[in-house]
C-alpha cells in the first residue's frame, strides 16, 4: 500500500503561523488585522488561494501586485513560529511505514514543505514529497497524486487528509480517502465526505489504514 498524506492539517498543525502571517499581509496594505479563525477557511489550495481569498475578505484587490511574493516572505520567517506536528504523528509514521511507501502531497510550495518535514523530523519517513508549485499542479487536480503510483506500481494508494481538496483528489484519482477529522481543514466541509475511513486522532491512524483492502 502506497499512503499518502496531506500536510497542513493532517501531519502539521500550522494554523497560527499561516494566519498570522496572512493577517501580516494584508495589515501591510492598510488592512485590519485577521484572525487564525477566519484564515484557515482560506486555507488548502495553494499559497496563490489563500493570498487571493484574504485579500478579498479585507476588501483589498485580489490583484494586488505583489501580494504573493510578499506572504511568502512573511510565512517563511514565521514558518516555524508555532507550527508542530499533530500529537502522535511521529509514532504513527513509523508504524505506517511497515505498510508500504510514504509520500506527501500538499498544496503548499515545495521548499517550505520540505523545510517544516525536515525541521520537525518527519522528512526520513518519506520517499517522496510533491508540493503545490511542481510540474503536477494543485489538489485536487489528481496527476500529483497518479505520479505517486510510481513508487509501488503493483499497490494501491491511498490519501490522507482534512480538507475537501483532499477528498476530491481521491475521488478524481478512484483512490480511498481517509479523513483526518481532527485537522483545521474539516471545518470547510459543507457535509461529511462519503468515506468510512476517519480518523479523529492521529494514533487511530494505524487502526483505520487496517480495514483498508
Amino acid at each position: 500500500m502506497i499512503i499518502v498524506f496531506d500536510l497542513d492539517g493532517t501531519l502539521i498543525d500550522s494554523a497560527r503561523d499561516l494566519g498570522e502571517a496572512a493577517s501580516e499581509l494584508v495589515q501591510s496594505f492598510g488592512a485590519p488585522p485577521l484572525t487564525v479563525a477566519q484564515v484557515v477557511t482560506m486555507v488548502g489550495e495553494g499559497a496563490p488561494v489563500l493570498v487571493r481569498r484574504a485579500l478579498q475578505h479585507s476588501g483589498l484587490a485580489a490583484d494586488t501586485p505583489g501580494a504573493l511574493e510578499r506572504f511568502l516572505k512573511i510565512y517563511d520567517r514565521r514558518l516555524l513560529d508555532h507550527t508542530v506536528a499533530y500529537p502522535g504523528i511521529r509514532e504513527e509514521l513509523a508504524r505506517a511505514v511497515c505498510r508500504g511507501p510514504l509520500a506527501v502531497l500538499t498544496n503548499k510550495p515545495l521548499g517550505p514543505a520540505i523545510g517544516l518535514l525536515e525541521a520537525l523530523d518527519l522528512r526520513g519517513f518519506f520517499h517522496r514529497v510533491i508540493g503545490g508549485d511542481g510540474e503536477y499542479g494543485r489538489k485536487p487536480d489528481p496527476a500529483g497524486l497518479q505520479a505517486l503510483r510510481a513508487l509501488a506500481p503493483n499497490e494501491s494508494v491511498v490519501l490522507l487528509g482534512d480538507s475537501p481538496a483532499d477528498a476530491q483528489t481521491a475521488i478524481a484519482a478512484a483512490c480511498p480517502f481517509v479523513f483526518a477529522r481532527y485537522g483545521f481543514g474539516a471545518i470547510k466541509f459543507a457535509a461529511a465526505p462519503a468515506t468510512p475511513f476517519v480518523v479523529d486522532h492521529p494514533r487511530e491512524l494505524s487502526a483505520v489504514l487496517g480495514l483498508i483492502r
